[in-house]
């Protein structure tokens, strides 16, 4: 291990519990290949924040370590550093293709959640969202919830359109780790414009599953709500 990796690696063992361990390794999808070291979220966040001043080149070793706290300490340095004040397009650029070439490792839905919307949203905002619509047409489901949860950033900048092709493109998916932030991202697009979400569920709410559409229309009226479940 490098040093970088050693010190991130003695910081969270030096918090770890045997309980949260279990309690980690009951909700990964056993497919994922990952181990737990057991560190409650708030303290890998608090490692992370400890951690970010390191080089965006360092970023990849800790996703490609098998222990899902690493990895989230990764994808938290990317989202930390997206945050900064200053950030030239550069600074985005490294960290979105930090996350674009290392997606193999990001595989657990909140690792997605966790680092999609600043570090691939933001990235994207004021260039082409091809790269959005390439993910929803992965044959990973993984890649396709990354493609829908970029767009909340989108989204959270008025910025609509390609959010709501996203959603509909993703209508459909077999998959629940994609068609439920395709509802959390419904419901943002009602935040800032109810029309247009009303407009989108009046098309769409047949092809929608119920908890996607319960998702999507959370905080709309009661009314409006019960009559777009009818």
């Amino acid at each position: 291990m490098t040093q970088h990796l050693d010190g991130i690696q003695d910081a969270l063992s030096n918090r770890h519990s045997p309980a949260e361990r279990d309690k980690i390794l009951r909700r990964l999808p056993p497919d994922s290949g990952l181990d737990a070291i057991g560190v409650r979220m708030k303290e890998v966040f608090d490692t992370a924040k400890e951690w970010t001043d390191i080089d965006v080149s360092h970023v990849p070793d800790l996703l490609a370590v098998p222990w899902y706290e690493m990895r989230m300490v990764g994808v938290s340095i990317l989202d930390f550093k997206a945050r900064r004040r200053g950030l030239d397009d550069d600074g985005r650029r490294r960290l979105y293709e930090t996350y674009m070439n290392h997606h193999e490792f990001i595989n657990v839905w909140d690792l997605v959640d966790r680092a999609a919307p600043r570090v691939v949203g933001w990235y994207l905002l004021d260039k082409s969202r091809r790269p959005l619509f390439e993910l929803a047409r992965s044959d990973a489901a993984i890649e396709r919830r990354s493609a829908i949860t970029a767009s909340f950033w989108l989204i959270r900048q008025g910025d609509l359109d390609d959010a709501l092709a996203l959603a509909e493109l993703l209508l459909d998916d077999p998959d629940e780790l994609v068609t439920k932030p395709v509802g959390t991202a419904l419901r943002e697009v009602g935040k800032i414009d109810r029309q247009r979400l009303l407009d989108f569920l009046a098309e769409h709410r047949h092809r929608m599953s119920r908890p996607t559409l319960r998702l999507a229309t959370y905080l709309l009226p009661s009314d409006v709500e019960r009559s777009l479940r009818e």
